[in-house]
This record gives structure tokens, C-alpha cells and sequence, in this order.
């Protein structure tokens, strides 16, 4: 056995909102050794840890806004989400929820708090994960997966000690909801306190672990707090977390897309010219229509 060990524990920066609707801590990109190029395929993670929101009469969210290249993931872990997209995609995100939303060739899209939720006000916490697509794939057709959480495939842990949420991938036999273009394992591992959990991926694979509840050790030594993200080293397969208290860890974990990366804002390429002819396409109308 090859023990994947802490390559890095990150606190999380300074919130800043995204919209009026997305207060987040950005861990990807943040630095050298969390850029979109050593995380691949995973290319942007934000994180709405949890906050209260009052009351609004007015959604709070983000308007419509273009994406190409790459994939979108929002799970929910407090409140709701309402999307739209000009694909046709949309529906609401409730808590437990996962969105997977293609972007591609390119779409519209707008997100901002669920109509109900917002009136009422409450408890908002959420990741945003974007997920890169290679290049023979970056010009495909927009899709949208609506994954409910009674659709996301569990593992039982033993002895009572919570369960494995398998999202995309693999766990012990449990595959994931979602379908993916690259070799992606996605998991939410619900933990009660003093409950161990056992992991294992290619060396090469990009990992990371985001405490979303409670504490946790990772592989009987480092503790990481609540809200904390965690890189792996790419030195080994297997290592477990323990929680210190009843957790929620998201475990993210996939092959690497070796290939050039050419971001600028909502456009995710491969090169200078082919984002150029993003924003063409889009100032000429060609993601679709959105209303605002």
C-alpha cells in the first residue's frame, strides 16, 4: 500500500460576493500549487460556506452570463438554488442537490437564489465546482444533468458510521449519478464522530478534500477544521479521514488533463485564438437567448 500524504492545507481567504447572491471563498484558482494547471481537470472551485441571508422580496443571484469549455457543478448543501440556461436546462437546486450543467460549445445561463427560499430567507452554503473538458470535447452540445439527492448512489459505512455520497465515480462498487467525459470521482462523505473512511486513487490523480461540516484528521495526523481545504500529494493511492466530530468532507478526485489551458473570465480553452472566437460568438448572439 502507497500512502497519498497532505500536500497542503489551505484556510480559506477573505469572502468576496459573486453577484449579490454568492458570498465565496475561492480555493481554485489560489496560487501555484492550487492553479487550474496542477488541479486539472478540476479548474475553478468556489465555496459559499454557510451564511445567513435576510429575507428579500428580490432574488439575490447572478444574471446571465456566457460559459464555453468546461463543465459547471453546483452541489447544495443549504438552501436553494433556481437555474436557468439557453440550452433549456434549469429547474431548482434543493439541499442535497447536484447540478451538472455541459457548457461546451457554449451557453447562457443565470443563477440566483429559489423564489421561496429568498422571501424567507435562512442558511445559504454551496460549491461551485468547474470541471475542465478536453479539447476534442470542448466544442460539443451544451447538456444539463438535474441530479436529486435520492438519485445520488450511497455507500453504508460500516459500524453505523455514516455513508459515502457518490456523486461521479466510483466507491467500493457504488457508482456515481453523474456521467463525465475524463475519469472523475466526486463524493460527499457523511460521517458521524470517530468514524474512519478509506480512500484510494491513481497517484496521478489530482485530489482534494473541502471540510464543508465539523473537523477531521487525514490519514491518523494532520487536523483540518471545518471549512479547510486539503491537497493531496500525488506520491501514493490510499489514505483515510477520520472525523473528529460528525463531518461532511466533499473528496474530489480526477485524471489530469494534460493539455494548454487558455482561461479569461467565463471562457475556458486550449489556446489565445480560440477564445477570441468565444467572445466573437457570444457578442454575435451565437450562445442563444437568455432573459434576463
Amino acid at each position: 500500500m502507497s500512502v497519498k500524504q497532505v500536500e497542503l492545507i489551505a484556510s480559506p481567504k477573505e469572502p468576496h460576493f459573486v453577484g449579490d447572491g454568492f458570498r465565496v471563498h475561492n480555493f481554485i484558482p489560489s496560487g501555484f500549487r492550487l492553479d487550474m494547471q496542477r488541479m486539472t481537470p478540476f479548474i475553478m472551485l468556489d465555496y459559499a460556506s454557510k451564511h445567513y441571508f435576510e429575507p428579500s422580496p428580490q432574488p439575490k443571484g447572478v444574471g446571465v452570463h456566457p460559459h464555453r469549455g468546461f463543465e459547471t457543478v453546483t452541489i447544495a448543501y443549504k438552501g436553494k438554488v433556481a437555474h436557468h440556461d439557453s440550452g433549456g436546462g434549469g429547474g431548482v437546486i434543493s439541499e442535497g442537490d447536484v447540478q451538472w450543467m455541459t457548457a461546451a460549445s457554449g451557453v447562457l445561463h443565470k443563477e440566483y437564489h429559489e423564489e421561496n427560499f429568498s422571501k424567507t430567507g435562512g442558511d445559504f452554503q454551496m460549491v461551485q465546482l468547474w470541471v475542465n473538458l478536453p479539447s476534442k470535447d470542448k466544442m460539443s452540445t451544451p447538456k444539463y444533468q438535474a441530479l436529486r439527492n435520492a438519485s445520488i448512489n450511497r455507500y453504508t459505512l460500516e459500524n453505523n458510521g455514516g455513508e459515502i455520497e457518490v456523486i461521479a465515480g466510483k466507491y467500493n462498487n457504488i457508482i456515481g449519478a453523474a456521467s463525465t467525459f475524463t475519469p472523475i470521482h466526486l463524493y460527499n462523505a457523511k460521517l458521524k464522530s470517530g468514524a474512519i473512511a478509506s480512500f484510494s486513487f491513481p497517484a496521478h490523480y489530482n485530489t482534494a478534500l473541502l471540510v464543508i461540516e465539523g473537523s477531521i484528521t487525514v490519514n491518523n495526523k494532520e487536523k483540518v477544521p471545518t471549512d479547510h481545504f486539503v491537497l493531496m500529494g500525488n506520491d501514493g493511492e490510499d489514505f483515510n479521514i477520520q472525523a473528529i466530530e460528525n463531518a461532511i468532507v466533499l473528496i474530489l478526485s480526477g485524471e489530469p488533463i494534460n493539455e494548454p489551458i487558455a482561461a479569461h473570465g467565463p471562457f475556458v480553452m486550449n489556446t489565445r485564438q480560440e477564445l477570441m472566437e468565444a467572445f466573437d460568438d457570444f457578442n454575435k448572439g451565437k450562445f442563444g437567448y437568455l432573459e434576463d
